[in-house]
C-alpha cells in the first residue's frame, strides 16, 4: 500500500474541510472533484465589460443590478405562463411545484424553501387552500403544526399550465449554451448555499447588514 500517497490524500482532504467551511462546494466526492479542479486550473481571467465599468463602478454592483434584472424579466414571462388561468402569482405554482416534488411539510417549511417571509407565505397558502389545491392536517409530528400537501385539484391545476410553464423557463435560460447553463448553476448554486443560512436566521432587518459583515470577510479579489 502506498502509504505516502493515502497520507497526501489525507491532507488534501483537510485542506478542503477547511476551506469549503462556507459551504461552496457540497460536502460529498463531488464537492472534493470540484473543489480539486479549481485548484488545478490555472486560467486567465478574461475580464468582461459591465455598464459604469469605465466610471469605477465594482462588480458587486453590477452583479446585484443583473439578478435583479433578471428576476425581473422571469416574472414577466411567468405572467404570460399563468395569464389564461386561476393562478394569481408566479409563487402559487411555485408552491404547488415544490409540494409535488419534495411531498407534504409543514407550512413554515414550505414557506422557507421558497425564501420568503412569513406573512407572505401564509397569504399564499391561504389562497391556494381557497382553491382547493392544497389541504392541511395535523402533523404526527407535532400536533401543534399544520402539514400541507397538494390535492389532485392542485395537481390538475399545474398539468393544465405545465408545458407554458415548462417555455417560460426555457426562455429565462435564454442563448446559453449547455456549457454555460453548467456554470451557471454551479455559481447560482455557490451562491444560494451563502445566503439560505443566513436567511433562516431571521436576523432583524435593521441588523442584517451589520451581522454578515461582521462574520463573513469580503475579501475583493
Amino acid at each position: 500500500m502506498n502509504y505516502p500517497i493515502i497520507k497526501d490524500v489525507l491532507t488534501l482532504l483537510e485542506e478542503f474541510e477547511s476551506e469549503n467551511a462556507s459551504g461552496s462546494y457540497s460536502s460529498d466526492i463531488e464537492g472534493f472533484k470540484a473543489w480539486v479542479s479549481s485548484k488545478n486550473t490555472s486560467l486567465e481571467i478574461n475580464e468582461p465589460y459591465w455598464e459604469g465599468k469605465e466610471n469605477g463602478r465594482t462588480p458587486e454592483s453590477a452583479i446585484s443590478t443583473l439578478l435583479v434584472h433578471l428576476n425581473r424579466y422571469a416574472k414577466t414571462y411567468s405572467k404570460s405562463a399563468i395569464s389564461d388561468s386561476h393562478f394569481t402569482t408566479q409563487e402559487d405554482f411555485i408552491y404547488l411545484i415544490n409540494l409535488k416534488a419534495f411531498g407534504k411539510m409543514t407550512k413554515m417549511e414550505l414557506i422557507k424553501k421558497n425564501i420568503q417571509d412569513k406573512p407572505v407565505g401564509m397569504l399564499i397558502i391561504a389562497r391556494l387552500l381557497k382553491q382547493g389545491w392544497i389541504e392541511q392536517a395535523d402533523s404526527d409530528i407535532d400536533k401543534r403544526n399544520k402539514v400541507i400537501s397538494i390535492t389532485q385539484a392542485g395537481l390538475d391545476a399545474l398539468d393544465r399550465q405545465m408545458d407554458k410553464i415548462r417555455n417560460a423557463t426555457d426562455i429565462v435560460a435564454g442563448n446559453l449554451s449547455y456549457q454555460d447553463k453548467m456554470e451557471l448553476i454551479r455559481i447560482l448554486n455557490k451562491l444560494d448555499r451563502f445566503h439560505y443560512p443566513i436567511f433562516c436566521r431571521n436576523i432583524d432587518t435593521k441588523e442584517l447588514i451589520r451581522t454578515v459583515f461582521d462574520e463573513y470577510s469580503f475579501e475583493k479579489n
